[in-house]
């Protein structure tokens, strides 16, 4: 098992070091949701994908919740791990679990008693209904097996190790379309069985990430270590409570655009939908940057080495608009394809569906920068532990998205509902540039530096 400093050495092969592995792994992850996609919308149909679409931004309200407390679970023990203060890095550990544990099982009840309730004021529409309450009742029943994968690959990448959950999704892809195959394909389960392999995967992801850290000595708790301290606990919801209001935020703001989205039909809802199971592909080195800089922030910041923060971020964001631009030239050759395999129905549904999709994407590609610059910042203010800043980021994502879903179809048509996205980023980046340069300056005042 290889844990790795990040406050010594060159900060690009450092990011990289982290950032590949996790992009690699997060490609394996967006090939079992396209897949997913795929086997639903050629198999089962134009009305089952847009079944799909419609419950979308409620799955990932629930999933970006619980993502959010597991990234802020994981600064502290970053920092820590980074100061060499291994035996507060345990109790955190600990503590972590616990807390997880709960936010789990709270959030599985509450997620499915809301499913009805949600679809209603989502606008779904009655032919496509039955099928989003099956997908979505499935999704949250395994909630637990997401929290617990999100918090254990996020103990490991907090230690500079991001092989394991590299290998982790790889495991879980392959069984997710394996799984896929059989439950869609051969047993005709519809997007019942595609949501089962889903949460299946993950689980086998899960145990991967827990066989992994059994085998680090170092961070395995004791039993006292799992006694709930209420300064621990503190600190940690702390941390986590804005990053996961953050996420619910913007998946509040994102459901209001599926409302708007809803009643232009189900063929508009399909094209919509095939696009924004692209978007994981869009953003899947933009993550990969964010958690390795958010790593590198937080062990740099417990070692107290402000210069490498500075130097570090500074060649993540070069980094990342790079890779934007190659990403969006490959969509730009090979998008619509892509976009094409996911839609079957008679030949006006998939001309229609095709063409909707290939309109959100182009301006999806070419704002792609913007996401990146978004990811960075974020992800280097959460690492040195200062949450408010992307907090309020999630809030301009908000005003900008839901205001621009809202207002821009009456100006310039259903195209507002895709700029609507765009918008969004760009609101979040205005907060999150300038809240970066202020929790730096703020983080080296109240700590000594020890030097580069």
């Amino acid at each position: 098992m290889s844990v790795r400093n990040m406050t010594e050495g060159r900060p690009v092969r450092l990011i990289l070091s982290v950032a590949l592995p996790l992009m690699l792994g997060n490609i394996f992850q967006q090939m079992y949701t396209v897949v997913d996609a795929q086997i639903v919308g050629s198999v089962v149909g134009v009305s089952a994908l847009a079944a799909v679409g419609a419950a979308d931004w409620f799955n990932w309200l629930f999933v970006g919740l619980l993502q959010g407390f597991s990234i802020g679970f994981a600064i502290p023990m970053a920092q820590t791990f980074g100061a060499n203060d291994y035996a507060k890095l345990r109790k955190y550990t600990g503590n972590a679990l616990i807390l997880s544990i709960l936010i789990a099982v709270l959030f599985t009840g509450t997620a499915i008693g809301l499913i009805h309730p949600v679809l209603d004021l989502l606008n779904t529409p009655e032919s496509i209904r039955p099928t989003s309450v099956t997908y979505l009742t499935i999704l949250f029943a395994g909630l637990p097996i997401v929290m617990g994968y999100n918090l254990l690959a996020g103990v490991l990448r907090s230690l500079g190790d991001g092989k394991s959950p590299l290998y982790a999704m790889i495991v879980a892809s392959l069984i997710n379309i394996v799984l896929d195959l059989l439950f869609v394909a051969v047993l005709r389960w519809g997007v019942g069985g595609a949501a089962a392999a889903t949460i299946l995967a993950q689980g086998c992801s899960l145990l991967f990430c827990l066989w992994r850290l059994s085998r680090i000595d170092f961070i395995r708790p004791s039993r006292q270590d799992f006694k709930p301290d209420l300064p621990v606990c503190s600190h940690l919801v702390r941390l986590s409570l804005p990053v996961a209001f953050q996420n619910a935020v913007i998946g509040v703001g994102g459901m209001i655009v599926q409302s708007v989205a809803n009643p232009l039909g189900v063929t508009f809802i399909a094209g919509y939908t095939a696009t924004n199971k692209l978007y994981g592909l869009l953003e899947i080195a933009a993550v990969s940057y964010g958690y390795a800089i958010s790593t590198y922030t937080g062990q740099n910041l417990g070692a107290r080495k402000f210069d490498r923060i500075r130097n570090g971020v500074h060649t993540a964001v070069v980094m990342g608009v790079l890779t934007s631009m190659v990403i969006a030239g490959f969509m730009f050759l090979f998008g619509r394809s892509i976009i094409g395999s996911f839609i079957s129905g008679t030949p006006e549904e998939v001309e229609s569906a095709l063409k909707i999709g290939w309109e959100f994407l182009q301006l999806m590609s070419l704002s792609l920068p913007i996401l990146y610059i978004l990811y960075i910042y974020r992800s280097a203010q959460m690492g040195m532990g200062h949450t408010l800043i992307p907090l309020l980021s999630g809030f301009a994502e908000f005003i900008m998205r839901t205001g621009s879903a809202l207002l821009l179809p009456a100006v310039i048509g259903y195209a507002g509902v895709f700029w609507a996205e765009v918008l969004a980023w760009v609101g979040a980046v205005c907060f999150l540039i300038p809240g970066y340069y202020w929790a730096l300056k703020g983080a080296a005042l109240k700590n000594p530096a020890r030097g580069a």
